[in-house]
């Protein structure tokens, strides 16, 4: 396959992104559902990159950019058949949970606190493929589901302790690659886990405390779910034979990024 250039210009001599001049060549062979979905993840794949700089989100810039208002509208109005696919239903899922978690702040709210989470993931509702659904309902009928637990690295809630947010859409044909390097990214990630080597503490995120039935039942344990991601093999041994102590962080809940709109 023929590679683009990182860029190229329109008549104006304003720069066209490779990821929307792949799109373009692509468009006149699809049928229309197949055509707006591509468009779909090329869109917010572009707005990811120019507001999410290392997991921080500029809320303004995306508050201030009619393609994310249109990424909403087209996850109200999307077609089924956009889940068709082995990994089409996911990465149209973890997309549209990671969009309407900013959505959800941009609406003003905030999982800062357990009402304001309440509200958040669980009483404010969004249309997706015509159906009225809560974060919570995205993540635990739409995605957890599905029996990958890495998924868990990949949803972001808008707050600092949650995974970084990529600085790319999950796409179905890359969706496994950026699945591991999400989970490899988040559990090596000094900020959210730490691994004792020493004493034999691993202090690492609530996330593994609240949903540690699924890292069991991917592994076995936690610790050797944990030891698949690792980067120190020492670590990944110790972890493997079960030596580590589990504590579990406080999640800090604070907002992920900058909104001038924002509660102080």
């Amino acid at each position: 396959m023929q590679m683009l250039p990182p860029t190229q210009t329109n008549p104006t001599g304003r720069l066209i992104p490779a990821t929307l001049l792949l799109v373009a060549t692509l468009l006149q062979a699809m049928p229309a559902t197949a055509a707006n979905h591509l468009m779909m993840f090329a869109a917010f794949d572009e707005l990811l990159l120019q507001n999410v700089r290392n997991g921080f989100v500029d809320y303004d810039g995306l508050a201030a950019d009619p393609r994310f208002a249109e990424t909403i509208g087209y996850l109200a109005t999307a077609d089924a058949a956009v889940l068709d696919g082995a990994d089409g239903g996911l990465a149209f899922y973890i997309n549209a949970y990671n969009a309407l978690a900013i959505q959800g702040v941009l609406n003003g709210l905030s999982p800062s606190s357990w009402w304001g989470r309440q509200k958040f993931f669980k009483r404010q509702k969004f249309r997706v493929l015509g159906e009225k659904v809560s974060l919570d309902t995205i993540e635990h009928e739409r995605i957890i589901v599905q029996g990958d637990a890495r998924i868990h690295f990949a949803l972001v809630c808008a707050s600092l302790s949650c995974p970084r947010l990529s600085s790319r859409a999950y796409q179905p044909e890359q969706i496994n690659l950026q699945l591991h390097d999400a989970a490899r990214r988040f559990i090596n990630d000094p900020t959210r886990n730490r691994f004792d080597l020493d004493r034999r503490i691993a202090f690492v995120s609530m996330i593994f405390d609240w949903y540690s039935a699924d890292f069991e039942k991917a592994a076995g344990s936690l610790q050797k779910y944990l030891a698949r991601f690792v980067d120190n093999a020492e670590t990944q041994e110790a972890l493997r034979s079960g030596e580590f102590e589990i504590r579990y962080e406080e999640y800090d809940w604070s907002l992920n990024g900058r909104y001038s709109r924002a509660d102080p």
